[in-house]
């Protein structure tokens, strides 16, 4: 087995973008996930080039202090790597009740590109997966 580090993704910037709600209902509840150009998804993609920022994106509704967003990346299909290679993880936790906004993870390119390939991340909320977002590297 391959046991080369990918050394690309040093460390997950983790960013919140929130809006605090006067009066919300319901349960707590992670949507929308996505790959996108921007921390707003708002360029939504799943093909980057080797210089892209990559963003991944979701929105947070009537969000609870306490409540965790973890996002695990893996190189899933990348030459040099093992299938399936774990590269790092973020966690966001929540710090206000009434959060209702947008969570987004992001990597910038390291300084000779990303390798191309498949990649993902799997979003976790309050431990349970919520969903996976894949993307590839051109």
């Amino acid at each position: 087995m391959n046991a080369k580090k990918l050394s690309i993704l040093f460390a997950v910037v983790v960013v919140i973008a929130a809006q605090l709600a006067c009066a919300v209902g319901g349960e707590p509840s992670l949507s929308n996930m996505r790959s996108a150009r921007d921390s707003d998804g708002n360029q939504p993609s799943t093909t980057f080039g080797a210089f892209d920022t990559v963003y991944v994106v979701g929105n947070l509704a009537n969000g609870a202090a306490g409540n965790q967003v973890v996002s695990r990346w893996y190189a899933v299909n990348v030459p040099g790597y093992d299938p399936n290679y774990f590269i790092d993880e973020a966690q966001v936790n929540v710090e206000n009740d009434n959060f209702n906004g947008t969570i987004y993870f992001y990597f910038e390119p390291p300084s000779d590109g990303w390798p191309s390939g498949t990649y993902k991340a799997e979003i976790y909320f309050n431990g349970t997966l919520n969903s996976t977002v894949n993307f590839s590297i051109q």
